[in-house]
C-alpha cells in the first residue's frame, strides 16, 4: 500500500514536470513567434498598461505586459522590457488607461516615490492657494482642469470704504496640480476642498503669495481645451448691475432760510418773523434785541 502511494506521488510529479516544461516551452514559442512577427512587420515591443493605473500605484507583472508597436511610431520615453520598467519599484503619477504605452514621463524614478514634484515641468513651481465651496466652483476644480485666479479687494485710498471693491484676472490658463491632498486627476468627483495646488512660474507664485494678503482668491473653472485670453479689465462695484448712482443731498434755499434765526424788528412786528440779508448789526436792549442792515460802505439801508 505504501508503495503504490509512492509510485502514485511520483506520477503526478512527474505528469506536472511535464505540464510546467510545455507551458513554458509554448510561451516561449509565443513570445519568439511575436518578436518575429514584430521584426517582419517592422514593429517595436514597447510595455503598456493592461489594466487602469492611479497615481501611486505600482507597476508589477500583473499590470504590465509587452505589445507591438509600430517601430515608426513609438513614443518618447517608452520602454522596451518589462524588467526595465519594474526596476527601482515605479509608481505612476499620472492615470493610465489599459492598452496606454508606459512612458517614463508618467511613471516616478529611481526613488519609486510618487511625488507632486515629479509632475513639475522644468522651470514650473507649485503653489497653494486657499479656496472654498464659493471660491473653489462648488468643488467642481479638481486636478488636471485649468483656471483663472481672480483677486477681490478694496480699493486702495484714502477716501475708499468697506463696500469699495474691485476684481482682477492676476492669472490666466493655469493648471491644477491638487486638490488638498489629493493630487489623481483621475479623481473627478466634486470634492470641496481647503486648498488648490496649482502650477505657476516663480514670478506669478511671489504674485499670488501677496495676492492672498490683499484680499480673497477664487478661481474660475474654463475649458481645459480654450487658448482664449482672459480679460484683464478692473471690475468695480460700478460695473455691476446697475450704475444708478444717489450723490449728496443738497438743502433748497428755503430750507437754508427756515433754518435762519429769526429776530424781532419791532414790537409792533413782534408777530412776524424778520430774516436777515446780507450784513446787519444786532443792538441789545437789556434783554430784547433789535437787528439792523447795515450797507455796503457801513451806513444803514
Amino acid at each position: 500500500m505504501q508503495n503504490r502511494n509512492i509510485l502514485i506521488g511520483l506520477g503526478a510529479l512527474f505528469v506536472a514536470t511535464i505540464t510546467v516544461i510545455l507551458i513554458n516551452a509554448y510561451l516561449t514559442g509565443v513570445e519568439e513567434r511575436a518578436e518575429v512577427r514584430a521584426e517582419e512587420q517592422q514593429l517595436a515591443r514597447i510595455v503598456v498598461a493592461t489594466q487602469e493605473l492611479g497615481f501611486g500605484d505600482a507597476l508589477t507583472p500583473e499590470n504590465v505586459r509587452l505589445q507591438n508597436f509600430p517601430a515608426n511610431s513609438v513614443p518618447t520615453g517608452a520602454f522596451r522590457g518589462v524588467e526595465v520598467a519594474l526596476a527601482d519599484g515605479r509608481v505612476a503619477l499620472r492615470p493610465i488607461v489599459p492598452g496606454e504605452p508606459i512612458l517614463a514621463s508618467k511613471v516616478s524614478g529611481a526613488d519609486g516615490r510618487a511625488v507632486l514634484a515629479a509632475n513639475l515641468p522644468e522651470g514650473k513651481r507649485a503653489v497653494s492657494i486657499p479656496v472654498s465651496a464659493v471660491t473653489g466652483v462648488s468643488g467642481f476644480v479638481r486636478p488636471g482642469d485649468t483656471v483663472d485666479v481672480i483677486l477681490t479687494r478694496q480699493i486702495p485710498g484714502e477716501g475708499a470704504e468697506s463696500q469699495d471693491l474691485m476684481s482682477d484676472v492676476i492669472l490666466d490658463r493655469v493648471k491644477v496640480l491638487a486638490i488638498d491632498q489629493v493630487a489623481n486627476e483621475g479623481a473627478v468627483e466634486p470634492q470641496v476642498g481647503a486648498t488648490a495646488v496649482v502650477e505657476v512660474e516663480l514670478y506669478e507664485a511671489q504674485q499670488l503669495a501677496i495676492a492672498r494678503r490683499l484680499g480673497t482668491l477664487s478661481l474660475a473653472l474654463r475649458n481645459i481645451e480654450s487658448d482664449e485670453a482672459s480679460g484683464r479689465q478692473t471690475v468695480t462695484n460700478r460695473n455691476v448691475g446697475s450704475r444708478l448712482y444717489i450723490g449728496e443731498r443738497r438743502r433748497s434755499r428755503a430750507s437754508e432760510n427756515a433754518s435762519t434765526p429769526v429776530v424781532q424788528a419791532s414790537a409792533a412786528s413782534s408777530q412776524v418773523g424778520v430774516f436777515a440779508s446780507g450784513p446787519s448789526m444786532t443792538i441789545f436792549r437789556g434783554t430784547e434785541s433789535e437787528v439792523y442792515p447795515v450797507g455796503q460802505r457801513g451806513g444803514s439801508k
